[in-house]
């Protein structure tokens, strides 16, 4: 009775932050949200007085990694994990963390492998982009910040990694806040044929292929990241000091070997490891996920992403869907900070 009392009195509280904290950066919504609602993003998301900087990032190792991380809030704050996908970086939640910070929680923002101050720890391991690998990296940072079970939200890679956590190590996932939804996948799903108008959103992944868009990727990185960024948020005009800040992280000695590993391996071009075999076997079968969870959607969202109501039955817990209006595209956390913040305190109340 008493954790339950505690529970509800940090929800309420929290709640009450983040409302406190939207408003002191312009930015407004709803904090009660039923089921498949749409949900205005905010007149005011893109506020030029926005945050600009995480501070001092932190290092772990973890697994082959040492990974860079951001972190806000109380370090007894229930945690909660959260990660980016491609082309972006930890600063797509750079207005998302103090939010949750001001609510009580731990937030902890990590670099991939292959962005930012993320390293291998030895040059011998396979940079290997295959979407067990990542998932698995999750774990291992949870291992090493010893923490036993988190809220986990994500975007893009970073949706897809919180997804396979979830399915996979339900223990380790108190609730989840996935962006487009049930992104799991497998390679013998890659092999079915989409309808044209599908493959030509899946352009890059072609480019990614062949040994020309590698050295292109390689060279033109910024460039390729920034027609993406376009492309896959139409509506949201970011300034040159928003993508410069991202595009640094691109800069990391792993990145073009993870990204071009990345999709070749989807469309089975590349092998994984053996040792992640066990763990893509069942990721094959469309695991359902139990644990409470809020998928949402940008109503300008550019980028592939599935219908809402293709995965809604990959969900067995509870569940809702919430449809981000107000021309929100692809980098949801960062184009409608509040709304994702907001799902996350939400989920963790399920």
């Amino acid at each position: 009775m008493s954790k339950e009392i505690n529970d509800s009195r940090r929800r309420f509280l929290g709640a009450a932050a983040v409302t406190v904290a939207a408003a002191q950066l312009g930015v407004f919504g709803s904090a009660d949200v039923r089921a498949n609602e749409a949900v205005p993003a905010g007149a005011n998301t893109r506020n030029p007085d926005k945050h600009t900087s995480f501070g001092l990032l932190k290092q772990i190792d973890a697994g082959t990694l040492n990974i860079g991380y951001a972190e806000a809030g109380p370090t007894s704050g229930p945690p909660v994990v959260l990660l980016h996908g491609w082309p972006y970086d930890i600063y797509s939640f750079v207005d998302v963390a103090p939010l949750l910070a001001s609510a009580g929680y731990r937030v902890i923002v990590p670099y991939l492998r292959g962005y930012g101050t993320t390293r291998f720890l030895s040059s011998e391991t396979i940079r290997n982009g295959q979407q067990s690998a990542l998932a698995v990296d999750i774990i291992d940072l949870m291992d090493a910040l010893k923490i036993k079970k988190a809220v986990l939200g994500g975007f893009d890679w970073g949706a897809r990694s919180v997804d396979i956590v979830a399915a996979l190590w339900p223990e380790r996932c108190k609730a989840l806040v996935s962006v487009s939804g049930y992104l799991i996948g497998s390679q013998e799903a890659g092999k079915i044929p989409l309808p044209p108008k599908a493959e030509l959103q899946w352009w890059y992944q072609y480019y990614f292929a062949t040994e020309r868009g590698r050295a292109g990727y390689d060279k033109y990185r910024h460039d390729l990241a920034k027609l993406i960024w376009q492309l896959a948020s139409p509506k949201w005009n970011f300034d040159d000091a928003t993508f410069d800040r991202s595009a640094a992280s691109f800069d990391n000695p792993d990145h073009v070997a993870i990204v071009i590993h990345n999709y070749r391996w989807r469309l089975g071009l590349a092998d994984g490891e053996p040792k992640y075999d066990d763990l893509e076997k069942r990721l094959a079968q469309g695991p359902v996920i139990t644990v409470p969870t809020i998928t949402l959607e940008g109503d300008a969202n550019g980028a592939p992403h599935p219908d809402p109501s293709s995965y809604a039955k990959k969900f067995s817990g509870k569940y809702a869907h919430r449809n981000i209006t107000g021309g929100v595209g692809h980098n949801l956390p960062q184009e409608a900070p509040q709304a994702f913040a907001q799902a996350i305190l939400d989920v963790d109340g399920y």
